[in-house]
């Protein structure tokens, strides 16, 4: 007898992940936007690794958020709740299998402190960054 998989509806994860990014579509290079996928980079630094700032991938088990700026900025990890900490993966990536709204709008709040921290960075390095391949 077959059971049936009560599968996550990963589609309307990555949806909203995506929607959070929307925001910040005017400030960043939108690079990819597809059903499996967006990725947000920094105006001029695009395909270079310090042009990198956000990003979604849809995956088959989950759907993973990519943050650089919680990356180049550590503190503000400091400041998120134990319940998005534990969705965290290495140092920029956050994975989720279910929309959480509570969850998703700390999320938001980071994105922007991040987002916000990676541009000025990238503005106060910009010669130097721009000199790297």
């Amino acid at each position: 007898m077959a059971t049936q998989s009560s599968a996550p509806d990963l589609t309307a994860v990555h949806a909203r992940l995506a929607s959070i990014l929307q925001s910040h579509r005017d400030d960043l290079a939108l690079t990819t936007d597809s059903p499996t996928g967006v990725t947000l980079e920094a105006p001029g630094f695009e395909g270079k690794p310090s042009g990198y700032v956000a990003g979604t991938r849809l995956g088959k088990r989950y759907v993973s958020y990519y943050l650089m700026g919680v990356y180049t900025c550590p503190e503000l990890v400091a400041d998120v709740s134990p319940r998005l900490r534990a969705r965290m993966q290495g140092k920029s990536c956050f994975n989720f299998t279910k929309v959480d709204r509570d969850l998703f709008e700390e999320l938001e709040a980071v994105t922007t402190k991040a987002i916000e921290g990676q541009l000025a960075y990238i503005d106060e390095h910009r010669e130097e960054l721009a000199a790297r391949r």
